[in-house]
């Protein structure tokens, strides 16, 4: 089962967190989500365990437990909806044609 865990401290790293769920089960991995460029913690990020009773009983236990300094929420993950269409923007060479031509 893929977990969310959010309300993370910066100074909590993968290996804290995935530690703080070992002590429900077995967990396949843990990863805080960071930005790109600053490489700091976003705040959040996921915990996947194998087994769905002892994850179950890691939400339970968890949710709304400090960890580091914070009360952390955690609950199942939920899907991530797919992306909207932008559409395709190479009609911006045609507007030119639409306002009669060139202004020279």
């Amino acid at each position: 089962m893929d977990i969310y865990v959010g309300n993370l401290a910066y100074a909590t790293n993968d290996d804290g967190l995935k530690a703080e769920f070992e002590k429900y089960g077995a967990v396949s991995s843990a990863r805080v989500c960071t930005d790109r460029i600053s490489g700091r913690s976003k705040g959040f990020g996921f915990v996947e365990m194998p087994n769905d009773e002892e994850a179950q009983k890691a939400i339970d236990a968890l949710n709304g437990k400090d960890l580091d300094g914070r009360p952390i929420r955690v609950n199942k993950s939920q899907p991530k909806p797919p992306r909207e269409e932008r559409g395709d923007r190479g009609d911006r060479g045609d507007r030119r044609d639409r306002r009669g031509g060139s202004r020279w």
